[in-house]
C-alpha cells in the first residue's frame, strides 16, 4: 500500500498546496502498519471509542491503538526533527519534558516518593474519542519485568494497580479509568520507564492538578 488512486501515500491528508513532489524524509521507509494510516483520509479513519479503549487494553493488543492519520504524519514529523535537534526523542523527554537527569535514579522503592513520579499529557495521543484523556506516568525506578515474556511481573502489575486505583479511583468511578505498560516493541522512549492511563470523561481541573498544569505538544505545534 502506498497510494490511494494516483495520490502518492505523502501526499494524503496534506493541503494542495503543501504537497512535495518528493516524499519527506520523515515518511520514508516506514512501517506496514504506519504506511498503511499515513495512506489513509482522515474522514475514513475510525475513531476509538471508550469500550474499544476498555476491550484493547483488557485483551493486551496495544498494537490496535492507531493516531489519526494526519497526526500520525505530524507526530512522525516532529519526531524526526527532535532528532536533528536533541540527538534521540529520550533526550528531549529527559531534558525538556521531566527535566530529569540521566540516568534516572529513584530516591527509594516503587511509587514510595512523589519525586519519583511525573504524570503529563501524551504528547501525541491515539485517535480516541474525544473525553477520552490519555496520560503518561513516568517513574525515575524500574518497572520489573518477567526476563522469559518481557511482561510486567505480576509483584510490579498489582504495585501500579494499587497506585492508579488510589490515584485516579479516588476521582473517578472504577470503569472510568484503566491503564497499561507498552510492550518493549512499542515503546518509542526506550530508557525511561513509563505506563499509560486513560481516563473516560473526567474532570478536567483534576487533570491540571495532577499534571501540573502540563499541555501537551500537539496543542503547541
Amino acid at each position: 500500500m502506498g497510494s490511494v488512486g494516483q495520490l502518492p501515500y505523502w501526499h494524503m491528508n496534506v493541503p494542495e498546496d503543501e504537497r512535495t513532489e518528493q516524499c519527506p524524509e520523515f515518511l520514508r521507509n516506514l512501517s506496514p502498519k504506519d504506511l498503511g494510516i499515513i495512506s489513509t483520509p482522515d474522514e475514513d479513519y475510525h475513531i476509538i471509542s471508550w469500550p474499544e479503549v476498555q476491550g484493547i487494553v483488557a485483551e493486551n493488543r496495544l498494537g490496535d491503538f492507531q493516531r489519526l492519520p494526519s497526526e500520525l504524519r505530524r507526530y512522525l514529523g516532529y519526531n524526526w526533527k527532535l532528532k536533528q535537534d536533541y540527538g534521540s526523542v529520550m533526550n528531549f523527554v529527559l531534558n525538556e519534558r521531566l527535566g530529569w537527569q540521566a540516568p534516572t535514579v529513584a530516591r527509594g522503592r516503587p511509587f514510595e516518593h512523589e519525586e519519583d513520579i511525573k504524570i503529563l499529557w501524551n504528547d501525541w495521543p491515539y485517535g480516541l474519542d474525544k473525553r477520552v484523556v490519555h496520560l503518561v506516568v513516568w517513574t525515575k525506578f524500574d518497572l520489573e519485568e518477567d526476563p522469559v515474556t518481557t511482561d510486567l511481573t505480576e509483584a510490579m502489575r498489582k504495585e501500579i494497580d494499587a497506585y492508579v486505583n488510589k490515584t485516579f479511583g479516588s476521582r473517578l468511578p472504577r470503569d472510568n479509568y484503566t491503564w497499561f505498560k507498552n510492550w518493549r516493541s512499542l515503546k518509542s522512549v526506550q530508557a525511561v520507564e513509563h505506563f499509560h492511563v486513560m481516563l473516560f470523561d473526567p474532570d478536567p481541573d483534576f487533570i491540571d492538578e495532577i499534571t501540573k498544569g502540563d499541555i501537551p505538544l500537539c496543542r503547541k505545534v
